[in-house]
């Protein structure tokens, strides 16, 4: 039989599993409408101002910021050469058009 404090164990473990590694703390300044809407939310949801924080921070990351990483790679793929020229991309396309239509 399982006792309760083993269990209990085994919980918080799984649970630290699944979280992510935590960098050290960072100072970070924003206006007060902004702080005072973080603390509202936190509030309201039971959760850390650093737990809306970093949601936040995700949704970014996951629209607007990964836009940015895509150019970002981009531009490190053209200095790195690995390119292909425009004319030899739109034969292709034009090549395979015409197989698909016969």
């Amino acid at each position: 039989m399982v006792n309760r404090k083993d269990a209990d164990q085994k919980s918080a473990e799984k649970k630290g599993a699944d979280k992510p590694a935590l960098s050290d703390p960072i100072t970070l300044r924003v206006p007060q409408d902004i702080l005072d809407d973080i603390e509202k939310i936190a509030e309201t949801a039971d959760r850390s101002r650093s737990w809306v924080i970093v949601r936040a921070l995700k949704y970014y990351l996951i629209n607007e910021g990964s836009d940015l990483l895509e150019i970002r790679q981009g531009l490190e793929d053209v200095k790195a050469g690995r390119v292909h020229d425009a004319d030899e991309v739109f034969a292709e396309l034009e090549r395979l058009s015409r197989e698909d239509a016969a």
